[in-house]
């Protein structure tokens, strides 16, 4: 464990070569990783969204493609398609973009609704199905997709199937005016991206990705967490709750964190940690909410707050 927690700090270190005080957002992109997730990243332009995820591509050695979306892009360019070879007489599978370790999903809301339902088998089961025959794809393997919050011209929102299959969303917001004055230093000559250089392979990060699934949760905190998500069902501001998915996100990101943190067991504090970025995208929110300027996050938040945190004995376990 103590090995696997040296390689995850790495990762973050390397990536903050180039992400300026935005440890968080790169740690949640990490942990979403290690759980074998997608992860969407919502912000304005500008901010190194793109930067960010570039920068983790670099940091594992793992083969990456970059997809700009946009609305005259077809679902067979992200799949692939079948094409006849006249001299074997039989027709034969080319690779889409999608198959590949991580992807990159770039403004992923400037494609069509039929593209962008391309990518429902792909992230849910990690395989395309073309013509009726399916093609895995490599592991591990990462959506990272970005897009624009409030550009609403020429783009599609994602349907809430598609958000679903996100195992988190994170925004990356502005630096501070040191953090900007540091940038400026740091990209005076070049970008430091173009130094970057890989820190863990992908085998690391497979291997992690089962380590991670041995972290002890108490039941009293699996009832927690389907205490949280459920309360997102009956809540008066929202109009659609989260889906079991979440439930299971949650735990897996929350027993992601504890490890990430060095324990071996889970605590309140992992869960309550992880529940905005894991299930602020899940939920829809009424007509009224939004007019009243309440986000996601803040009636996630109040739910959190409303239920009674359970009491763990961890001595037990240790």
């Amino acid at each position: 464990m103590e090995n696997s927690v040296v390689i995850l700090k790495t990762i973050v270190e390397n990536v903050e070569r180039v992400i300026v005080g935005k440890r968080k957002a790169i740690e949640l992109a990490v942990i979403t990783l290690i759980c074998n997730g997608h992860v969407l990243i919502e912000d304005v332009p500008g901010v190194g969204k793109t930067s960010l995820i570039s920068s983790l591509a670099k940091s594992v050695s793992a083969s990456f493609k970059r997809i700009q979306f946009t609305p005259d892009i077809l679902p067979s360019d992200i799949t692939g398609f079948s094409m006849y070879n006249q001299k074997t007489g039989e027709f034969e599978y080319r690779p889409g973009s999608v198959m590949s370790q991580l992807i990159l999903a770039d403004e992923i809301n400037r494609t069509s609704p039929k593209t962008q339902a391309s990518l429902l088998e792909v992230m849910e089961e990690n395989q395309v199905t073309v013509d009726g025959i399916t093609h895995k794809l490599p592991r591990p393997f990462m959506v990272l997709a970005t897009q624009n919050p409030v550009e609403y011209l020429g783009t599609f929102p994602l349907p809430e199937a598609q958000l679903d299959r996100f195992f988190m969303k994170i925004s990356i917001g502005y630096p501070t005016q040191g953090e900007e004055s540091y940038i400026l230093n740091r990209f005076q000559e070049k970008n430091p991206i173009d130094n970057l250089k890989s820190v863990a392979t992908s085998e690391d990060i497979i291997r992690i990705q089962e380590e991670i699934k041995s972290i002890y949760v108490d039941k009293t905190l699996n009832d927690y967490i389907v205490d949280i998500v459920s309360s997102t069902r009956k809540n008066n501001d929202i109009t659609l709750g989260s889906s079991p998915r979440g439930s299971i996100a949650l735990f897996r990101a929350a027993q992601a964190w504890a490890f990430y943190n060095s324990r071996n067991f889970v605590t309140p504090e992992d869960i309550k940690c992880m529940v905005v970025p894991v299930l602020s995208h899940r939920i829809v929110l009424k007509q009224e909410a939004k007019l009243k300027r309440i986000t996601s996050s803040d009636i996630i938040e109040s739910i959190v707050e409303k239920i009674k945190v359970p009491v763990v004995d961890f001595d037990v376990k240790k």
